[in-house]
């Protein structure tokens, strides 16, 4: 179970691994309008900012735990959930929380099996054909002997659609209902995805809102969005990452004097350079030995390199260890 929680904050480097639970913090997560999810979002400072002002009040939160849920008013949770944010947002980091969480007994009790993919690996079985018990069991040595799985309550994660180079082609591929019958691995998501195979699971799709369209609006049963930190988040992270108590709220209050370092936090500062060495370095001059007083330069420093470094970034894929849990039912 320890490799499940460990993942990587900023850029990767061999040997800096952290434990999930030690700084994951909540993120504002919403439902969103579904003819709204196909518009990409900029990222640069001013749209950020644009996005920042929407009334969070206005809109209800949808916490991780709850994402298979019944929103009120609904009388049943919907299959298939389809997650969507801009890169870096936390969309895989969420995956991961969702299912260490369920492997450690934490929530979603009623589940039996937590199957995560990535479209990346999935990538890579483009020619190769698998029965959707074959392919199971490619990935998870674990189910090996189970071929029953209507018998249990399942959730297949796909993560990162956006990076999918399977045609997905809803519109042509065969209908295939046979968990047992070997065919190509696009043809098993499609049909998994629509509902033809495996009705019973449950379907929860991470995205780039450009690459959203990729599923027809037929086979998704509720969109959420993920906004990132709101500014309460911000400041719990901060004190996370940063266990100093007095340190933690010397730089959540020098954050603070610059508007748009403040609301570019709004992004998970793991994929920003807020984690990195280059800021560590200048923390330092945040807190000076000699004066209680806060120079306005290591603002101005960090918050160049924070926008330097994040949009350098943005054509880069989004980045953490993937989890694996499998929990037979008892």
């Amino acid at each position: 179970m320890q490799k499940f929680r460990r993942v990587f904050e900023g850029i990767a480097k061999a040997g800096q691994s952290t434990d999930l639970n030690d700084f994951y913090t909540e993120l504002f997560i919403t439902e969103r309008v579904s003819e709204e999810v196909n518009k990409e979002q900029s990222v640069s400072i001013r749209l950020i900012e644009t996005a920042s002002r929407k009334p969070a009040k206005e809109e209800t939160p949808i916490k991780l735990e709850d994402i298979f849920k019944p929103l009120p008013g609904q009388d049943q949770p919907s299959r298939t959930i389809m997650t969507t944010g801009v890169a870096g947002i936390g969309k895989t980091i969420l995956t991961h929380k969702f299912t260490l969480d369920w492997a450690e007994g934490k929530a979603n009790q009623d589940i039996h099996f937590t199957l995560p993919f990535t479209f990346r690996e999935l990538n890579l079985l483009k020619e190769k054909e698998f029965s959707l018990v074959e392919l199971l069991h490619h990935f998870f040595t674990q189910t090996k002997g189970i071929r029953r799985y209507d018998l249990f309550q399942v959730v297949f994660i796909l993560d990162g659609l956006d990076e999918c180079r399977l045609p997905l082609d809803f519109q042509n591929n065969l209908i295939w209902t046979d968990i047992t019958k070997s065919t190509s691995v696009d043809v098993l998501l499609t049909n998994l995805i629509k509902g033809d195979l495996l009705p019973s699971a449950r379907i929860w799709i991470t995205t780039r809102p450009a690459a959203a369209n990729q599923i027809p609006a037929e086979c998704v049963g509720m969109v959420t969005e993920v906004r990132g930190f709101t500014d309460p988040q911000k400041e719990e992270y901060f004190r996370k990452r940063f266990r100093e108590e007095s340190l933690a709220s010397t730089i959540i209050s020098h954050i603070k004097t610059s508007r748009s370092l403040h609301i570019m936090c709004h992004i998970p500062p793991r994929d920003l350079v807020v984690m990195t060495p280059e800021v560590d370095a200048l923390l330092p001059l945040l807190v000076p030995n000699e004066s209680p007083e806060l120079s306005s330069s290591p603002a101005l420093v960090l918050e160049e390199s924070l926008y330097t470094k994040r949009t350098s970034r943005l054509s880069h894929q989004e980045h953490g260890s993937m989890i694996m849990g499998v929990q037979h039912a008892s």
